[in-house]
């Protein structure tokens, strides 16, 4: 009887979905793009301990990757991003009064000259009391952007900063701005972090990259239920992979399951359409001109989505 139990929920923990979520500032209404009001930050904590989500560590997660363990669908992390001051004084005393663990990532040349808005090196180890820190690296520089060399410097900064203000080397890392394309992510996976982490909108199950983990924002509003929905599309893209010559894109290509006859496709700036699936396989042929510098694709079935952003270089 036990196995047969067993054997019925095994496909539950193949296909389990985690969640991970981003916040940036915390009850600061100057900035409200970014900013997340502490009574829907308190209204998001209580949906999760009511409907019986547990807020695991970064570090919980990188395990059951890492051990092939089977992640639960209630598994729900917590990430801030840039170390503003705002989460200090504000969420951070939120954090502690659920007990929720969190991994705060540090936008390091602002701790280093002391920047208004930002958190001290003091302040920050008060706070890797109650969760994690990681790198956001130093200067939040726009990476695509950068020559290799660049790159290289900023986090070579940013590490030594980091060891000699906490005396430790970081585990994970997370892009500034959520912005990196195929030579970042080898320049950064370069440094042998453990976990990285982009901003693209999706769910994390035991078949996802650690070196190219899905975040959800939460800012604004408080969706948390909605997103909470969202589950893991496993996708293959073909084309784009990276901002196109011209900034004009003229093919979609992908492969996902091929159970699936359509799924939706979205553009910035394009909304969603609906388009076929051939044997697993989706081409899109268009012509159409890029005027965000910063394009979300996605495919979606259902509540699966996977998607891509494509950086202007």
């Amino acid at each position: 009887m036990r196995s047969l139990l067993l054997t019925a929920l095994l496909p539950l923990f193949l296909f389990a979905d985690a969640h991970i979520f981003v916040f940036h500032r915390f009850g600061d209404p100057l900035r409200a793009a970014t900013n997340t009001q502490i009574q829907i930050l308190r209204a998001e904590f209580d949906y999760l301990k009511t409907h019986g989500y547990e807020v695991i560590p970064l570090s919980r997660l990188a395990r059951a990757l890492k051990q092939g363990e089977p992640i639960d669908d209630k598994w729900v992390v917590l990430t801030i991003d840039d170390s503003y001051k705002s989460f200090f004084e504000n969420g951070l005393p939120v954090f502690k009064e659920y007990g929720y663990p969190f991994t705060l990532f540090v936008y390091v040349e602002a701790t280093d000259k002391n920047y208004r808005d930002f958190m001290s090196w003091e302040q920050i180890r008060e706070a890797s009391r109650y969760g994690e820190i990681g790198l956001h690296g130093y200067g939040h520089r726009h990476e695509c952007h950068l020559e290799p060399y660049m790159l290289q410097d900023d986090t070579d900064r940013a590490l030594r900063s980091f060891a000699k203000e906490l005396k430790s080397v970081p585990r994970y890392y997370t892009y500034p701005y959520g912005e990196y394309n195929a030579d970042v992510k080898r320049a950064i996976a370069g440094y042998g972090f453990d976990l990285i982490l982009n901003q693209t909108s999706g769910a994390v199950n035991k078949k996802s990259n650690p070196l190219d983990l899905d975040r959800i924002a939460l800012t604004g509003d408080d969706l948390i239920a909605q997103k909470l929905k969202i589950e893991r599309l496993e996708a293959e893209w073909f084309t784009p992979t990276r901002w196109p010559d011209g900034g004009r894109l003229k093919e979609i290509h992908a492969k996902i399951a091929p159970k699936y006859e359509t799924a939706e496709l979205y553009i910035t700036g394009q909304g969603w359409q609906r388009v076929p699936v051939t044997d697993g396989e989706i081409r899109v042929q268009t012509d159409l001109r890029l005027t965000d510098p910063r394009t979300r694709i996605f495919l979606r079935v259902g509540p699966k989505q996977n998607g891509i952003i494509l950086v202007k270089e």
